[in-house]
C-alpha cells in the first residue's frame, strides 16, 4: 500500500482566520496522507481544528499555506472551477448532520448527485436503488427523509457520498448524532461499503472506540497532526 500515489496528501498546510484583530492559527503545517484503501480516524478535542481540516482536504477551502494533492494532483494553483470538477469527480462527503433535501425521497437524494455528475437518470436511479438496497433500506426508497429514523437518514448520507464511486471518502462525526446501537450500526455499514469500493477515507470522530477500528488514529493538537 505504501508504494502506492496516495489518494489524499496534504503537504505543510496552514489555516489563519483573523477575529477580533486577532490571528488564530488553526492548522500549523499538517502534513498527512491517506492511501487506497486506507481508514484512517483523525480525533482531536472540540475546537481543535478537525472540520477547518476536512475543508482544506475535501478542496471546500483553500489554504494559507501549503499543498493539497488529491489522487497526485496539485490543487494550490488550479481554478474555482476545475477544483469543483474534481471534488465532485474524486471526493465524497458525509457529515454529523445528515443534510438530506427534506422536499425529496431517499432515491432522489442519492440521485440527485449522480445527475449533476452527468449521470443519465435511469442509470442514476438503477445505482440508487443497488446503494439503499445493500443498507437495507431497499423498502424505504420512496420515503422522505422526515419518514425515516435517524439512523435510516444517516444510511442514506452515506449511501449519497458513495453514489459516484468517489476515490476518497471525507467524514465529519458522521455518527455523533446517534446513539451507541445506530452509530455503530452506521459504522458498520460505512466501513464494509468503502473496503468493498477500496476507497480511502478521512474520517474525524469523537467516538475512540469506532478510531480503533480503523486502521490508524491522527491526533490533531494544537493545530498539528502526530500518530495516536
Amino acid at each position: 500500500m505504501s508504494d502506492a500515489v496516495p489518494i489524499l496528501e496534504l503537504a505543510d498546510v496552514r489555516r489563519v482566520f483573523v477575529q477580533a484583530g486577532e490571528r488564530l492559527e488553526v492548522l500549523r503545517g499538517i502534513s498527512l496522507a491517506v492511501q487506497p484503501g486506507e481508514m484512517v480516524a483523525l480525533v482531536g478535542p472540540s475546537g481543535s481544528g478537525k472540520s477547518t481540516l476536512l475543508h482544506a482536504a475535501g478542496l471546500l477551502e483553500r489554504p494559507d499555506g501549503g499543498e493539497v494533492r488529491v489522487t497526485g494532483t496539485p490543487t494550490s494553483q488550479l481554478s474555482d472551477d476545475r477544483r469543483t470538477a474534481l471534488r465532485r469527480g474524486t471526493i465524497g462527503f458525509v457529515y454529523q448532520y445528515h443534510h438530506l433535501l427534506p422536499e425529496f425521497s431517499a432515491l432522489e437524494n442519492v440521485v440527485m448527485p449522480q445527475m449533476i455528475a452527468g449521470v443519465p437518470r435511469r442509470k442514476a436511479a438503477a445505482r440508487a436503488e443497488e446503494l439503499l438496497a445493500k443498507v437495507g433500506l431497499a423498502q424505504r426508497t420512496t420515503h422522505r427523509p422526515g419518514r425515516l429514523s435517524g439512523g435510516e437518514q444517516q444510511r442514506v448520507a452515506i449511501v449519497r457520498a458513495l453514489a459516484n464511486s468517489p476515490k476518497l471518502l471525507l467524514a465529519d462525526e458522521p455518527t455523533g448524532n446517534l446513539d451507541h446501537q445506530h452509530a455503530d450500526e452506521a459504522f458498520a455499514l460505512l466501513q464494509n461499503l468503502v473496503r468493498a469500493a477500496g476507497v480511502g477515507a478521512l474520517i474525524a470522530t469523537h467516538n475512540l472506540d469506532l478510531a480503533a477500528r480503523m486502521d490508524r488514529t491522527l491526533v490533531l493538537e494544537d493545530g498539528r497532526v502526530k500518530a495516536g
